[in-house]
């Protein structure tokens, strides 16, 4: 069922999403410490190094941090009303656990700030995005440790001592679950995964929690107004079959992700997660006044979307499937990317409802996207990306996002993500892109840097200032 009569609402935020150490470059200017990118010069899948290597791409990546007036401008172009970005933790506290900020780095977000302003650009921040200063992770094994509680506290409140009368958006942690999968870089755990015991990561998951929620009680304290978002990282599980253990099995996968929703929206443990801790022997060390700080729920929430997964309870049945950090198995009946994430645009719309019946919290789509292989061409003398397949992914998700306002669901934007060509997270390379900004860099680190406008800037212009009205 299609409704076409359902417009998205006045006001609806409409822009994109980057994350600092992915398109800043400047890894070491103006006082900047290392972070744990630094260390992780081939993403994810590969264990960290001792210290930076020419061939990390993030220590440049896009040059955002020389070149942040003229990629607003673009941004301003195409008619976005929200820039989702982070700050960089370790460009205000070099190595995380410093007494006071480096002024250096609080001036540069002033810039971009006062550059958002000019264009009339709502700014959406992401105070911590995969980017650990390195020092935490290596003196204090990162998360793990219940300091990192008032390191991260100290953090925040610079920002919003600094920046809260001009961002009235934060969201506190990016895809928070994904420490489940990637403690290194989601946690900055720097034990290694195959000797990381359940006792410490769910530990660490809870001192993440627990900073979370005392940082949005401070947000609601210090900055009036302020709308505080929780972060996941959205993926949709279905039964592989019928069989009611391949759904049961459906069901659990899905919950270690609504876990972290669950706590955020509803400011205590859920039942299911409790009897997790139960069988894997894991006590955790939690004092009264951390139930106390739990009970400060978000405002909103936020998550990211790319595809969906399978599950099943039979292991003979087990391939598994590339998508994002998770596992899973891959769904038969859909098609993937490159890089083998299933392309599900009507999985977008079952998120959307699910989490708001579940939460009956506004929601933020602030990451969905396709990572693709670009290819620069000359088309009437001005060379761009002749990029139909993207405007193909975008406009079906979009369309599902419009049949999930039909629904009822109460939506605030949609921040595209890798709106200007930046470094993967996953692979750490470039040749991975998903904007409507062609960037002149390649994997290999070659390349001016000049920015090219795809075909898929006109058309996210066109759906901006139509209001959506304009999708297929």
């Amino acid at each position: 069922m299609t409704d076409t009569t359902t417009t998205f609402p006045e006001g609806f935020l409409w822009g994109g999403a980057t994350a600092a150490n992915q398109l800043e470059g400047a890894y070491d200017e103006d006082g900047k410490g290392l972070s744990i990118q630094d260390v992780m010069p081939k993403g994810i899948m590969a264990p960290p190094v001792e210290g930076p290597t020419p061939d990390n791409l993030k220590q440049v990546g896009i040059d955002f941090y020389h070149r942040y007036a003229e990629d607003i401008a673009l941004f301003a172009e195409m008619g976005f009303t929200v820039f989702r970005f982070s700050i960089a933790w370790s460009r205000i506290f070099p190595n995380g656990d410093e007494e006071t900020p480096n002024e250096e780095g609080l001036a540069f977000y002033d810039r971009v700030l006062d550059e958002l302003e000019k264009h009339g650009i709502e700014p959406l921040v992401t105070i911590s995005h995969y980017e650990t200063p390195l020092h935490l992770a290596r003196t204090y094994n990162g998360w793990a440790s219940r300091e990192l509680i008032g390191f991260y506290e100290r953090f925040a409140r610079t920002l919003f001592e600094r920046y809260g009368s001009r961002v009235k958006y934060w969201l506190t942690f990016n895809e928070i679950n994904s420490v489940l999968h990637a403690p290194f870089m989601s946690g900055a755990i720097a034990t290694p995964p195959e000797q990381l015991s359940k006792q410490d990561l769910y530990q660490a998951i809870h001192h993440e929690l627990v900073a979370s929620a005392l940082v949005t009680k401070m947000a609601h304290e210090m900055v009036p107004g302020a709308q505080v978002g929780c972060m996941i990282l959205a993926m949709p599980t279905y039964p592989l079959t019928p069989d009611p253990e391949d759904v049961l099995a459906a069901k659990e996968a899905e919950h270690a992700n609504y876990a972290f929703g669950d706590i955020h929206c509803r400011g205590e443990y859920p039942g299911y997660l409790l009897r997790t801790l139960r069988e894997a022997g894991v006590e955790l060390d939690i004092t009264d006044e951390d139930h106390e700080i739990l009970r400060n729920t978000v405002d909103f929430v936020s998550f990211s979307y790319y595809s969906s997964l399978c599950e099943t309870a039979d292991p003979a049945k087990r391939t598994e499937g590339g998508g994002n950090i998770f596992g899973g198995v891959q769904n038969p009946v859909l098609k993937a990317s490159e890089w083998g994430w299933t392309i599900d645009p009507v999985g977008l719309r079952i998120v959307l409802n699910d989490y708001w019946e579940r939460w009956q919290k506004p929601l933020f789509i602030v990451e969905n996207g396709l990572g693709a292989v670009d290819e620069l061409v000359e088309v009437d003398g001005i060379e761009t990306v002749v990029d139909d397949y993207r405007i193909d992914y975008l406009n079906d998700h979009l369309v599902q996002v419009r049949e999930a306002i039909a629904d009822g669901v109460d939506l605030l934007g949609y921040t595209s993500w890798g709106c200007i060509d930046l470094v993967s997270a996953s692979t750490a390379e470039l040749k991975k892109r998903y904007g409507f900004i062609y960037v002149d860099r390649d994997n290999d680190g070659n390349g001016t840097l000049e920015r090219y406008r795809k075909k898929s800037f006109d058309w996210y212009r066109d759906v901006i200032a139509s209001n959506g009205a304009n999708l297929a």
